[in-house]
Parts: C-alpha cells; structure tokens; sequence
C-alpha cells in the first residue's frame, strides 16, 4: 500500500485502534469501504465527547465548504449535549446511538460512522457499503480538518 493509499484509508489510526469493535462495524457489517482517522488529543474524553456533541450544530471542517460559509461555533453550545438519537447530526446524518464519553455513531443510507473518544485519542470510522476510489482522499481532507478543530478546541479547556 502507497503511502498516499494508506493516509487516505488509515490517517492516524493505530493497528490495534483499527481492531477496536465500535458501533458503526455492527452497523454496516457488509462495508466495501472501511476508513480510519484519529488524532492525540490532550484532554480529558468528557471534553471530547462534549466538543462531539457539538456536531448537531455544525460540522466543524472546512466551513466555506460543508457549513454555508458560516463559522463553526468556537464556544460551546447549550443544550448540544442533550443528544436523542434520530437528532440531526452535521444536516446530512442522523444520531443512531451514543454512550456519553465514549462514542457517538451517526448514519445515514448505506454509510455508519463512529467517533470514539478514548484516553488521550479520537477515532473516528467510518464504513461505508459503496466502494467509491476517491472517497477516501476526498473524505480525509474534511476529516483531518474536522478532528484537528476538535482536538484543539477541547484542549483549550
């Protein structure tokens, strides 16, 4: 596997993080396609999780692109983190379940992701029944921005 090949499909992921059993694998068994992200982070999972939570509001990546242009909110939003599954999760995705500081699993049709908050890390998979080629370099863009504004936010305290 390129270099290249292996950031797209596996961008900071450990072997055995990719081995962890998360909600999303029970949801999509039959993946064609099965991405891995993670990143250290230097915050307590509750943090995490909380900053998590806040992917009902927005999507917190590239906002030009995935949030109409508006902002991500760089503080806290009240009330975020009362989650209900079937709750709205970045406009496109529905909350299937979640386990407070420890995972949030959002789907919609044909494609399940979980992130995960573990001690001094988020994981995020996702799994997907399509077999897309550029799915994997189109998503780790967004992705990467996405879980390094989570990580700096939540160590911000």
């Amino acid at each position: 596997m390129t270099a290249l090949r292996r950031a797209a499909h596996e961008w900071g992921s450990t072997e055995a993080e990719r081995e962890l059993p998360l909600p999303c694998d029970r949801l999509v068994p039959d993946a064609a396609k099965v991405l891995h992200r993670a990143v250290a982070v230097q915050a307590p999972p509750a943090a995490v999780f909380r900053w998590l939570c806040q992917l009902k509001v927005a999507p917190y990546s590239y906002d030009l692109i995935d949030n109409f242009g508006r902002r991500s909110p760089r503080a806290l939003t009240p009330g975020a983190e009362r989650l209900e599954r079937g709750q709205r999760v970045m406009t496109i995705f529905r909350l299937e379940e979640f386990e407070r500081d420890r995972h949030i699993t959002i789907v919609r049709p044909g494609l399940a992701v979980t992130y995960a908050t573990l001690p001094g890390r988020l994981l995020m998979r996702i799994r997907s029944r399509r077999s897309r080629r550029l799915l994997p370099y189109l998503d780790l863009v967004m992705a990467r921005r996405q879980l390094l504004t989570l990580k700096r936010l939540a160590e911000r305290g």
